[in-house]
């Protein structure tokens, strides 16, 4: 279970929790001005291009050094930076079979008062071996991508018991491969205004408005969209071992060229932290996504269901494992077909904290993407071993 499958997960959740400004970092990181991690491992790849059909399997070898850096620049302001880049090295890839990838990642976070904060946040990705491949593509086909994702939050109090959010998030994709980026290439911006208001210690019910705007980069005309969303909800929280959050409501989706929609729209999230180094969390979303194949359809309704769970087996060994799965039904353009599609990812590990500054894990991940059209489906397993050095 990789890394990025939770982060994918905390992506879903992005307006339904609340982050404060010093955030918790690595334990490995805390005290430490600049911190040097090195992540080396191997892992046998049963579709490294995740085709329906004619699927290559590779064993891949990579290292990961991650350089980052956290200050407190002045007493109310935090600052952190970090640079990721990965090699992987596949032994059966009939193309380029060294591949590097570069994350970057920054954050500032500065607290104007004991009640508002502001919260920045921005991560460049070259992404050279996705872990997610699109399914429906040619056999394959290069899916590397270049993505920026930048998020904004600013936090203040109207009263006693009465609070604001201002959300923002803008993600931009850009595809190596001629076909897919013309096709995928895209911005979407989401902005946000929550009024909170305490009803009890522990429970908030929320307000909340946002509004979406996907732009692509070709074929705008048929592929654009502009939403609004009028939600509600509850946050609660019974202090730091319980969170709850909820938001119901309705989404007007209006589509360039094509029909407009108006639907439900729904997130849960919660989380139990039961010991130390344990928890379980959870959740459901249902909306309207992004399809990866716009020429035939126009998105993707999609529910999710998620779990993630970390039980500590003793001070030193770590279970965790994680579960999505996600029955969608893509919506056909005029004269097209809806098309139904189940997908399921699993994922588990088990790590060994030999030392405060080394770890050793062990992973396994499946993907399995099944589909009414043939050429979607998708097969696909992972397991390897990892090593990670704290210097």
């Amino acid at each position: 279970m990789t890394y990025k499958s939770l982060l994918g997960i905390g992506i879903l959740i992005f307006p339904a929790l609340a982050r404060a400004v010093y955030a918790p970092i690595p334990e490995q990181e805390q005290g430490e001005a600049l911190t040097v991690t090195v992540d080396s491992g191997a892992y046998y790849d049963t579709n490294i291009f995740g085709s329906a059909t004619g699927a290559i399997d590779s064993m891949v070898y990579s290292i990961s050094p991650k350089f980052a850096f956290n200050a407190s620049v002045e007493k109310q302001t935090f600052l952190s930076a970090s640079y990721k880049p990965t090699l992987d090295y596949f032994d059966r890839r009939p193309t380029d079979k060294t591949l590097l990838s570069h994350e970057v990642a920054l954050r500032l976070a500065h607290a104007f008062t004991d009640v508002s904060n502001l919260d920045l946040t921005d991560g460049f990705h070259v992404d050279k071996n996705p872990e997610s491949l699109l399914a429906g593509q040619p056999v394959n086909t290069d899916q590397s991508v270049t993505w920026n994702e930048f998020d904004g939050r600013f936090t203040t109090a109207l009263g006693p018991k009465f609070g604001t959010v201002l959300k923002y998030r803008n993600i931009v994709y850009a595809y190596n491969d001629d076909g897919l980026a013309h096709s995928l290439n895209r911005m979407e911006h989401l902005a946000g205004l929550e009024l909170n208001y305490k009803a009890l210690p522990d429970v908030a019910v929320v307000g909340e408005y946002r509004h979406q705007i996907i732009n692509y980069s070709h074929s705008s005309g048929t592929n654009d969209k502009n939403s609004d969303f009028a939600l509600t909800g509850l946050d609660y929280s019974l202090g730091k071992k319980v969170t709850l959050s909820t938001r119901v409501g309705l989404e007007d989706r209006r589509r360039s060229g094509e029909p407009n929609n108006t639907g439900p729209y729904a997130e849960l999230t919660c989380r139990y932290d039961y010991s130390d180094q344990s928890f379980v969390s959870g959740g459901y979303t249902y909306s309207l996504e992004e399809t990866d194949d716009p020429s035939l359809f126009t998105d993707t309704k999609m529910n999710r269901f998620f779990i993630n769970v970390q039980h500590a087996l003793t001070p030193t060994i770590v279970t965790s494992a994680s579960a999505t799965w996600q029955p969608s039904t893509l919506q056909g353009r005029p004269g097209k077909v809806n098309v139904d599609e189940t997908t399921t990812r699993l994922g588990v590990a088990v790590t060994y904290l030999a030392r405060k500054n080394l770890s050793l894990s062990a992973t396994y991940d499946y993907d399995d993407v099944s589909s009414d059209m043939s050429n979607r489906g998708q097969l696909r397993s992972r397991v390897g071993v990892n090593m990670r050095l704290y210097f």
